[in-house]
């Protein structure tokens, strides 16, 4: 089975490429490039919900999906933690995938885009899949927020972390990839690796090497299940 793998960054795009052997292959996308190795073609598709949704949909409609059709996309990269559940250099799996700013603010607070009537807020990868990647790799299973603004204060991250009571990480993409994996009915699953906590900004604390390191070990360990995983089994089992 083909993996598309998407990244915001080239750097995390690179630390995922590391975990595979084999020569590399570039195809070239609209905007962007393709970097495949074996059974995997991953992608530094840019920040943002956005962004990440236009260059997803891009690879998936591409010539290099119509000879080879993906069956499953996966959002990676770096994030931060609601620590100190998931600590700094530590790897998490969503079992959620959620939009945590996508609706509106009202005098009563925020309302999500579905309270709206409209839309969706949150996607559910397959959770046996959740399982086996957590098993091979360690990591801890829980919803990771997506949001298009990075929380830099402690106020907003008790906000988020009151709307979405067990949420472990926010990133930027994971909900951009997963809306255009869903509309090419293709499953979704989201990697981060922990780089920094989630609250006040303090760079001298991050820990992108770290991030990255365990990103590319994630994907070392997890290359059998993602590649093996059969997409036509049982999506709640």
């Amino acid at each position: 089975m083909r993996v598309l793998v998407v990244t915001a960054v080239p750097v995390e795009r690179d630390a995922v490429t590391r975990a595979f052997g084999g020569a590399e292959e570039r195809v070239a996308l609209p905007g962007a490039e393709l970097h495949r190795r074996g059974a995997f073609d991953v992608l530094a598709g840019g920040a943002g919900p956005a962004a990440a949704a236009a260059a997803t949909a891009f690879a998936l409609a591409s010539e290099a999906s119509a000879s080879a059709p993906y069956g499953l996309v996966v959002s990676a990269g770096i994030g931060g933690a609601f620590t100190p559940v998931t600590p700094l250099g530590s790897l998490i799996v969503a079992d959620g995938i959620v939009a945590a700013d996508l609706g509106a603010e009202t005098a009563d607070g925020f309302l999500p885009v579905t309270a709206l009537g409209f839309g969706r807020d949150r996607f559910t990868p397959p959770p046996a899949l959740v399982r086996e990647v957590a098993a091979a790799t360690g990591a801890a299973a829980g919803p990771v927020l997506t949001v298009s603004t990075v929380t830099g204060s402690a106020e907003r991250a008790g906000a988020l972390l009151a709307a979405h009571p067990g949420a472990l990480a926010e990133a930027m993409e994971g909900f951009g990839v997963a809306e255009a994996a869903a509309r090419a009915d293709v499953p979704v699953l989201e990697v981060r690796a922990v780089s920094n906590a989630v609250g006040p900004r303090d760079r001298d604390a991050w820990r992108i090497g770290d991030a990255l390191a365990a990103l590319t070990d994630a994907f070392g360990k997890a290359a059998p299940v993602l590649e093996g995983w059969n997409s036509h089994e049982d999506l709640e089992g």
